[in-house]
């Protein structure tokens, strides 16, 4: 059984930058037609997909948090990280890392998320 588990501190200081990590078991993110992703949910608001991580490392993100975002991958852990920088309140959202088969889709597999609020 695939599982997800996000970690992370869910307290951030604005104009710092988030690091947030997803444990994965029962499955290797480098192997299979997956794609690894963050996806976020501000409070009122809608899943928004931030970026994705393929199977060979490849990366890509949405356009609003390209200047921002980056995701890596630790593969001896099997984890993959995001990190958001220049954080704002705004970026405060229950964060979710996920699988799916499709590179941008909110409709995968997910971890239970985790909050994150930006505040000073």
């Amino acid at each position: 059984q695939v599982q997800l588990q996000e970690s992370g501190p869910g307290l951030v200081k604005p104009s710092q930058t988030l690091s947030l990590t997803c444990t994965v078991s029962g499955a290797s993110i480098t192997f299979g037609i997956y794609y690894w992703m963050w996806i976020r949910q501000p409070p009122g608001k809608g899943l928004e997909w931030m970026g994705s991580i393929s199977n060979s490392g490849n990366t890509y993100y949405t356009a609003s948090l390209k200047s921002r975002i980056s995701i890596s991958r630790d593969t001896t852990k099997n984890q993959f990280t995001l990190q958001l920088a220049s954080v704002t309140p705004e970026d405060t959202a229950v964060y979710y890392c996920s699988r799916a088969q499709m590179a941008t889709t909110t409709n995968g597999l997910r971890g239970q998320g985790t909050q994150v609020t930006v505040s000073s």
